[in-house]
């Protein structure tokens, strides 16, 4: 059975002018691509299929923001979404997760933005994590807080996938959902650190 190489992320956000500002500037010099509209339509998801198929020799954005996404326009979208074509990875930003179809949110990890007035740095390579650094890691945020640590989920998840280029696994994927959920929940911060880092870890 052939994995699925799932691809880019869903943003939680309503100013998406703003979003869209910081991805150009995260992603530099990366080309993005952005469709903003009030409601995406099929003729948007067509315009999106027809953009995802042009070909591309370095990693190409498509960014889809709308404050609703109607349900045909995101059935169009289900097989691009699963099946992406080579160096494309497809960002959504909504204002709530509730606008998206159960089958479109299985097929990307959802992020939350979070208000922070700094930027969470990362210094750790997740491409060549080791345990020790994962214990020297956790032990240096032992005390951190429940929303420092969904802004420091969101740090590693983009450390990963734009600083690092990494293609994550559909484990890996689900561990960066589940790290939301479980912050929601009040878990222990440090637990859920521990779960998401020790899937990037080798011995």
């Amino acid at each position: 059975m052939q994995v699925p190489k799932v691809r880019g992320h869903i943003l939680i956000a309503s100013d998406f002018e703003a979003q869209i500002d910081k991805l150009e500037q995260e992603l530099s010099p990366f080309r993005i691509v952005s469709f903003v509209e009030e409601i995406f339509k099929i003729e948007h998801a067509k315009e999106v299929t027809a953009q995802a198929y042009i070909s591309e020799t370095q990693t190409k954005y498509i960014v889809m923001a709308a404050l609703e996404f109607t349900s045909v326009a995101q059935n169009a979208l289900l097989k691009l979404l699963e099946e992406p074509p080579r160096n494309i990875e497809f960002i959504i930003i909504t204002p709530t997760k509730s606008n998206l179809l159960p089958t479109v949110r299985s097929r990307l990890p959802i992020l939350k933005v979070q208000h922070t007035h700094n930027d969470v740095v990362v210094n750790i390579h997740l491409a060549r994590l080791d345990y020790a650094e994962v214990f020297t890691f956790l032990k240096e945020h032992a005390r951190i807080s429940k929303n420092d640590a969904k802004a420091l989920v969101e740090a590693l998840f983009k450390k990963a996938t734009f600083e690092e280029q990494l293609v994550l696994s559909q484990k890996q994927l689900a561990n960066f959902d589940m790290a939301y959920r479980l912050l929601d929940l009040n878990a222990r911060p440090q637990s859920v650190l521990a779960m998401l880092l020790m899937g990037f870890a080798k011995g």
